[in-house]
């Protein structure tokens, strides 16, 4: 029995082709499917109606918590566990504790924003079956592809192919899974 297909893969020349084949197959109303392009193209996350990324919300999750523990360890330390007057200062106040949170707000942030790029982008991943396509390669140096994926719902082998062909894909393979 030959095990299903990870997708299907297009050939493109030229940067507008892919942009062009990208609005199609997001209109065509596809949700499994990805662009390997050599360089950024300005504008393909909109043609391919890719949202916003939420990795700022884990940076500002990991900002706010950063500074919330500043300001407690601070307080902590200052005003519970060893309380020492110095010149009449108060045990604790926000002004001195400041420049400690400040930095764990950074650092936190910092951590938060490399966990979530991790996590949301399923990293680490070894190992891709697109990899294993025989032009892959030229996708970093001089064509794109525009590659969908049989989990899609929408997927059917024979439309889907017709789709590519219309907007004009070349050399249009099954991808090994």
């Amino acid at each position: 029995m030959a095990a299903q297909p990870h997708g299907l893969i297009a050939t493109f020349e030229t940067a507008p082709e892919v942009y062009h084949a990208a609005e199609k197959v997001r209109d065509a109303g596809y949700k499994f499917w990805d662009c390997i392009t050599p360089f950024p193209i300005h504008g393909l996350d909109k043609a391919m109606g890719v949202k916003r990324s939420n990795v700022p919300k884990f940076s500002l999750t990991g900002g706010i918590i950063g500074f919330c523990t500043g300001m407690s360890m601070i307080w902590f330390m200052n005003a519970f566990d060893y309380p020492l007057v110095v010149g009449g200062k108060p045990y604790f106040s926000p002004m001195f504790a400041f420049p400690v949170s400040y930095e764990l707000t950074i650092l936190f942030c910092a951590f938060a924003t490399i966990g979530g790029m991790f996590f949301l982008n399923r990293l680490p991943m070894h190992y891709h079956p697109v990899l294993k396509h025989d032009t892959i390669h030229r996708g970093m140096d001089d064509q794109f592809f525009i590659v969908i994926e049989t989990r899609d719902p929408k997927f059917d082998a024979a439309r889907t192919r017709a789709l590519l062909e219309k907007a004009g894909g070349k050399d249009i393979k099954e991808l090994e899974a």
